[in-house]
């Protein structure tokens, strides 16, 4: 039997037109979708001691301001002890103040010894500020616990830190990573062959496996001047906006850039092109309406 095209086939079929490109091209390059680094917060901790009580659990969005942990510590308790020895003494200070003012209304007593304590009195306040600010500085409240804080709003993208587990204040990881994933970024891997077709500011199109219909727009921000000696690839650094949080730190992504070639080729639409033994083709209409097989680079 002769080989016939079927209605469905037909119906799949599409005729397309061999276009100019104008100079500009599709490069297509693998990326990882990472957090933005300049809005990140590694949280370490400033004391030693043993953690009481973990609230946040790993990928949970949290506040600014917002307690992540905190620890039972014998330097908090030293913090503590400060603010309460300068209150004590800011308030014998005060009252001898207010004794020497009477004494010096009544004549009782020279100005020379008023000014010494008012002297005094402001060394004291001076003291108890300071202590506070040491006792705030290293998150610690008049409970005698350290509070872990998280500097920023946004989401745990690490956590190293779980109840009651020993740390010291030279702890190498971080307790947590907290980052902004309003915007992320995506490094591009660039080899070497397309490195001069790449620019700052080149638009492109990102997709990603897990929304394949959805494309994420962007331009090229950064493009870093160092080859991986492993990789071999120089990286290239797209912001994205992502007010759904859809795109998640460790994504795979394609990434597609219309770049620049300072020729100008033919284009056709990737869908017509044919693959077969190592080599690449297309269906090309004829004028008189017949088909021919033509190889095409």
């Amino acid at each position: 039997e002769k080989f016939a095209i079927t209605d469905s086939l037909i119906k799949r079929l599409q005729i397309d037109t061999v276009q100019q490109s104008n100079s500009k091209t599709d490069l297509i390059f693998s990326a990882k979708i990472t957090e933005d680094q300049e809005q990140k917060s590694e949280i370490f901790p400033m004391v030693s001691g043993t953690l009481k009580q973990v609230t946040i659990k790993l990928g949970d969005r949290v506040g600014k301001g917002q307690t992540l942990a905190t620890i039972t510590s014998a330097e908090m308790a030293s913090f503590d002890k400060e603010v309460i020895a300068a209150k004590a003494e800011l308030q014998t200070a005060e009252r001898s103040l207010k004794q020497a003012q009477a004494l010096f209304e009544n004549g009782l007593s020279s100005a020379k010894e008023l000014e010494e304590i008012k002297n005094d009195f402001q060394i004291k306040t001076a003291e108890l500020k300071r202590a506070n600010s040491v006792l705030k500085l290293n998150g610690g409240s008049i409970t005698g616990l350290y509070a872990v804080k998280s500097p920023i709003s946004g989401f745990v993208i690490e956590k190293n830190a779980n109840s009651n587990m020993q740390i010291r204040s030279d702890f190498e990881k971080s307790l947590f990573t907290v980052a902004d994933l309003s915007t992320v970024w995506a490094m591009v891997n660039v080899y070497e062959s397309d490195i001069a077709n790449l620019k700052e500011g080149d638009e492109v199109k990102v997709s990603v496996l897990a929304y394949p219909e959805q494309i994420f727009t962007g331009k090229i921000d950064k493009l870093y001047n160092l080859i991986d000696q492993d990789s071999k690839v120089m990286n290239a650094k797209v912001i994205i906006k992502n007010p759904g949080f859809t795109l998640k730190p460790g994504m795979l992504a394609t990434v597609k850039v219309a770049a620049s070639l300072g020729i100008n080729l033919p284009a056709v639409n990737t869908r017509a092109i044919i693959f077969d033994d190592n080599k690449n083709y297309v269906l090309v209409l004829e004028p008189n309406k017949k088909l021919r097989i033509q190889e095409v680079k």
